[in-house]
C-alpha cells in the first residue's frame, strides 16, 4: 500500500513538473537579458543580438529568453549601475526591477576597475562585480592617434607625442616637412567616455614618464599643469568616440588634425568617407591602452538564477567564431584567438593589422578619481557658451516648463571654469544674462529661468546673429567658444535674411581665428520648425543639429554640455 501511494505521488509530482515546464515553455513569456554596453560595442551587440535571438534559445527548464542591448558612454554605464545599486541598498528598488541590466560591458579595464571599486564601496566585501581577469573578453581595440595622411609621417617620428604637444603649435614644429597646419586636438570627455579617460591617463603617464599603475595621487597635482598645456590644444570634447571621429572627417583638418580614438574609429572613418575626402591613418604609440571590452556578469541579488544561466549562454555565443566575425566587421579585434581579422584591418583602411605596442595597465582607482577631479577643476580647457532660448508664444505650456527644467539642470552642472550667456528671444531680443559656476552666477541663471514667458513671434535669425556678435565681442581666446540655439518655430520677425545670416556666420567659422561653433535644437514635432535651416546653421560652423521634445531635451542638453 505504501509503495502504491509512493508511485502515485511520484507520478503526480512528475506530471506537475512536466505541466509547469510546458506552461513555462509555451506561455510566450521570455526572459529579457539586458546588456548595457559601452558605445564602442553598440553595433556589435546589436547585430549579434539579432543573430542570437533568431535561434530561439531556452534554458534547461524550458524557459525562453532573448538578448537586448543598450549603449551608453562607459562613464554613463558605470554611473547608471552604481545609481541602481544605491537604490537597491536603500530599499527603493527591488532586485527584480526591470531597470537592472543582467550583463554589463565598458570599453576598457579602467572603467571596469572603477565600477568594481564603487560597487564595493556600497556593498563592502560582497564582490558583486567580478575582477578584470574573471570577465571574459569579447573584443578589443587599441587607442591610437587618428590623423590625416599629410601629417602622419611627421607624427610617427615622435618618441612621445604628448610630450611633444606641450610646446608645439603647428605640425611644422614637430616635423619641418609637415604642412604649416595648426595643431588642433580632439578627445572625448573622460567623465563620460572610456577613450577620453584612457587619453587622460595616458597624458598624465606621458608627462610624468611613469607607467600608469605607478602614478600616485600626489603625482596628479604635480603634473596637472603640463596636462593642462596639452588640453589647451583641444578643439572639442565629445561623448562618443566614433561620432568624434566622424565629425573630424566631416569638418576637416583645420577643425582637428589629431584625435585620440580607437583603432576601430579609424577603420569606420575610412569606411564611410567619400572617395574625394582625406585619408586618415592610425598612429600607434609605443605604449597605449588596449581597450578591452569584456562581458561583466554580476554575482548580485538583482541577477536571478535564470538570468545568470541565460547570460552564460549569451557570453558563450558572443565568444563563438560566428559572433567574433561580426566584431571584426565593425573594426574590433576579436576577443578570442583563432579568428581572422578580415579585410578591413589593412593600410587601405588606415590601420596596421600587425601593430605592436606595449599595453598600458590601469592606475589605482583613487588615482583615477584624482585625475578626473583635476581635469574638471583645473586641466580641462575652459568654455564660453551662449544659449539662445526661443520663448515665443508657441512655447506655452509643457514646452516652456521642459526648457526651464533643462536650463536649471544645465546651470547647476556648470563647472568652476565654465561661463555661459543666456539670451531670451521672441519678437524681441533681450540682453544676455551671464552665468558661471559660482553660487552668485547660478542665482542669476535661476532669475533668467523664472522670468521666461511664452509670448510673441520668432526672431530667430536676428537672435542668432546677436549671439554671434556678443561672443565675438566677449570671446575668450583660450576657451572653446560655442552657441546653442533652441527653437520650436520658423523665423517670422527678423530684419535680416537667412542668406545674410549665413554670410555673417562664415566670418566666425573654423577656417578663421574666431572658431565659434553653432549647435541647433529643433524643439517639438517635425513640421513645427525648419530643420533644414537649423541643419545649415550648424553645418556652417562645425556644430550639429538635433531634434528634441519635452522628454528628450534634458538628455540632449546634457550631451551638448559635455562637448565643451
Amino acid at each position: 500500500m505504501k509503495t502504491h501511494h509512493l508511485i502515485t505521488g511520484l507520478m503526480v509530482a512528475s506530471g506537475l513538473l512536466l505541466l509547469n515546464a510546458c506552461n513555462s515553455a509555451s506561455s510566450g513569456e521570455e526572459i529579457e537579458v539586458k546588456f548595457l554596453v559601452g558605445s564602442a560595442l553598440e553595433k556589435f551587440c546589436s547585430q549579434a543580438a539579432h543573430q542570437f535571438n533568431r535561434q530561439k534559445h531556452k534554458l534547461e527548464n524550458g524557459q525562453a529568453f532573448y538578448l537586448s542591448c543598450e549603449a551608453k558612454g562607459s562613464g554613463d554605464v558605470v554611473s547608471k549601475v552604481v545609481s541602481l545599486a544605491e537604490q537597491f541598498k536603500a530599499g527603493t528598488l527591488p532586485p527584480e526591477a526591470p531597470e537592472f541590466p543582467t550583463l554589463i560591458s565598458v570599453d576598457g579595464d579602467i572603467y571596469l576597475t572603477q565600477l568594481r571599486y564603487q560597487i564595493n564601496q556600497i556593498f563592502p566585501g560582497q564582490n558583486y562585480i567580478p575582477q578584470v581577469t574573471d570577465a571574459p573578453l569579447l573584443a578589443n581595440s587599441p587607442m591610437v592617434f587618428m590623423v590625416p595622411s599629410e601629417v602622419a609621417v611627421g607624427l610617427r617620428k615622435q618618441e612621445n607625442l604628448y610630450q611633444a604637444l606641450l610646446n608645439a603649435k603647428t605640425h611644422q614644429d614637430l616635423d619641418p616637412n609637415s604642412p604649416l597646419l595648426p595643431i588642433h586636438f580632439v578627445q572625448t570627455a573622460p567623465t563620460r567616455s572610456n577613450s577620453g579617460l584612457q587619453t587622460l591617463v595616458t597624458q598624465f603617464a606621458s608627462v610624468a614618464n611613469k607607467p600608469p599603475e605607478q602614478l600616485t595621487v600626489e603625482n596628479i597635482q604635480q603634473y596637472q599643469s603640463q596636462v593642462q598645456q596639452i588640453q589647451s590644444k583641444v578643439t572639442r570634447y565629445g561623448i562618443s568616440t566614433n561620432s568624434l571621429a566622424s565629425d573630424m572627417v566631416k569638418n576637416g583638418s583645420f577643425w582637428a588634425s589629431i584625435a585620440s580614438v580607437y583603432e576601430s574609429s579609424v577603420i569606420a572613418a575610412n569606411t564611410n568617407k567619400k572617395s574625394n575626402l582625406v585619408q586618415y591613418e592610425a598612429i600607434y604609440p609605443r605604449s597605449t591602452f588596449t581597450s578591452n571590452m569584456r562581458a561583466i556578469l554580476p554575482n548580485a541579488p538583482w541577477v536571478s538564477a535564470d538570468e545568470q544561466a541565460a547570460a552564460e549562454q549569451i557570453i558563450e555565443y558572443l565568444r563563438s567564431p560566428e559572433a567574433q566575425k561580426i566584431a571584426t566587421e565593425f573594426g574590433l579585434r576579436p576577443g578570442v584567438p583563432g579568428v581572422a581579422l578580415g579585410a578591413k584591418f589593412s593600410p587601405q583602411f588606415g590601420v596596421d593589422p600587425n601593430a605592436r605596442y606595449d599595453s598600458l595597465r590601469s592606475p589605482e582607482p583613487e588615482v583615477v578619481e584624482a585625475m578626473l577631479k583635476s581635469w574638471q577643476e583645473f586641466a580641462k580647457k575652459p568654455s564660453k557658451v551662449v544659449i539662445v532660448v526661443d520663448s515665443s508664444g508657441s512655447m506655452v505650456g509643457r514646452k516652456l516648463s521642459g526648457v526651464q527644467n533643462t536650463l536649471r539642470y544645465y546651470i547647476e552642472s556648470l563647472g568652476v571654469k565654465e561661463r555661459i550667456a543666456l539670451i531670451d528671444f521672441d519678437s524681441e531680443i533681450r540682453p544676455p544674462v551671464v552665468v558661471d559656476g559660482t553660487s552668485e552666477g547660478r542665482n542669476q541663471g535661476m532669475l533668467f529661468i523664472n522670468n521666461l514667458k511664452a509670448e510673441g513671434g520668432t526672431k530667430l535669425y536676428d537672435a542668432t546673429l546677436s549671439a554671434q556678435t556678443w561672443l565675438q565681442q566677449n570671446q575668450q581666446p583660450d576657451a572653446i567658444n560655442a552657441v546653442i540655439i533652441l527653437t520650436d518655430g520658423e523665423d517670422s520677425a527678423s530684419q535680416i535674411s537667412l542668406d545674410k545670416l549665413q554670410q555673417e556666420l562664415k566670418k566666425t567659422g573654423f577656417n578663421t581665428d574666431q572658431r565659434i561653433a553653432f549647435f541647433t535644437i529643433g524643439y517639438g514635432k517635425k513640421g513645427e520648425f525648419n530643420s533644414t535651416v537649423l541643419q545649415e546653421i550648424a553645418d556652417l560652423n562645425s556644430g550639429y543639429y538635433r531634434q528634441g521634445d519635452p522628454e528628450t531635451i534634458s538628455t540632449l542638453m546634457a550631451d551638448l554640455q559635455v562637448e565643451f
